[in-house]
């Protein structure tokens, strides 16, 4: 007895249905790569606007830290302790106008120094008049470097013996914590110069 063998019938719905099954399968994977790739170039965007935005900011945020370790010494110099001070703190004054001058009007000085230097690099420093935040940072900066490195020149010029220094300055500079000063002259020039760098940042992003 022979058999029959029936050839699998197609029909026009089983054609429609493939086809829509395909075409949304192909829908799905593109939606889906466009979404991942849309999502990759946004976190690469986001990161190299960030790098940026440091690379604009950090040396604000440099100029405002060493503004405040240079101002942390002169409060407890003025609360009469002389933890690294550069020079006899014993013989220095105390109790004087020249005292509340040296340690806490420059102290505070320094933290205002700080503030200015964050207002640079700041949102809420966008309030401030650029050109004029600018001239102020640039100026001291100006000031600030060039009396550090003054400072530096002539402590150079004192041991290469070009100099004599006076008797009442060499008995200062002969007491072991003399050598701070070139700690705290070096972080002023620090200061110096990243402000300056900040308030160039500011000026260029502004233009």
């Amino acid at each position: 007895m022979a058999t029959v063998t029936t050839a699998p019938t197609y029909t026009a719905s089983t054609a429609t249905a493939t086809a829509t099954s395909t075409g949304t399968a192909a829908a799905t994977a593109t939606a889906t790569a466009t979404g991942t790739g849309t999502k990759t170039g946004t976190k690469t965007g986001t990161a190299a606007a960030v790098r940026h935005r440091w690379r604009q900011a950090w040396p604000g945020y440099a100029a405002a830290g060493a503004a405040l370790a240079y101002a942390a010494p002169h409060f407890w110099w003025g609360a009469g302790i002389g933890a690294t001070f550069p020079g006899d703190f014993a013989t220095a004054p105390h109790g004087t106008w020249e005292a509340a001058i040296g340690y806490w009007v420059m102290g505070a000085v320094a933290v205002f120094g700080a503030v200015v230097a964050l207002a640079l690099v700041r949102p809420w420093g966008r309030r401030l008049t650029r050109r004029t935040l600018c001239a102020v940072s640039l100026t001291a900066s100006v000031g600030m470097t060039l009396w550090g490195f003054t400072y530096f020149a002539l402590q150079y010029l004192l041991a290469a013996g070009r100099v004599v220094s006076a008797p009442d300055f060499a008995a200062k500079d002969a007491h072991p914590q003399a050598a701070w000063g070139l700690f705290w002259y070096g972080l002023f020039v620090l200061w110096g110069l990243m402000l300056g760098l900040a308030a160039r940042n500011r000026l260029r992003r502004s233009a």
